[in-house]
């Protein structure tokens, strides 16, 4: 009979713990469900208020910062020579625009166009072609044509070198 007692003991521990396995699993998806509807709802809340949806906030804040016009200087088509190593023909035809936030700088660019354009091509004609290689490249070439303008039209300035078209042949 002892034998028997120990069977039925057995048998009810080992459902015992059938059952206890798939409560715990239960407990813990439902927790993760809980946990992860939490934070959809909360990421979802931060993005609207952070996109501006939610009324109100900045009532008393800072003003609207309005955006200063842009004003540009088209400079002439330059096409000049590279310089090659290789004794290889290769040329740079480029056309450019100055921009500023100034309007009383177009007049100080007009009468110094000549200079501008000599800065330019002395510059130019010492480049190689793997100078103008990819995006940083042409991230120098802005910044050193930037760089002369400013130079040049001291105590003006310019605020960037825009082209409108730049060939390496």
């Amino acid at each position: 009979m002892a034998e028997e007692d120990d069977q039925i003991e057995a048998e009810d521990g080992e459902d015992a713990g059938e059952e206890a396995a798939p409560s715990k699993k239960k407990k813990l998806l439902k927790l993760a469900m809980i946990t992860g509807g939490v934070l959809l709802i909360g990421g979802g809340a931060a993005g609207a208020w952070f996109m501006g949806l939610f009324p109100g906030g900045d009532e008393g804040g800072a003003a609207v910062v309005q955006a200063k016009p842009s004003f540009y200087f088209d400079l002439p088509e330059m096409i000049v020579n590279l310089n090659s190593p290789d004794q290889k023909q290769r040329y740079l035809k480029v056309r450019v625009s100055l921009e500023m936030s100034d309007e009383e700088t177009i007049k100080v660019l007009r009468p110094s166009q000549p200079r501008l354009m000599d800065a330019f091509q002395v510059y130019l004609r010492e480049l190689r072609s793997t100078d103008l290689d990819g995006s940083a490249g042409m991230h120098r070439l802005k910044e050193e044509l930037t760089r002369r303008v400013n130079i040049a039209i001291y105590p003006s300035t310019i605020d960037t070198v825009l082209f409108r078209e730049i060939i390496v042949q």
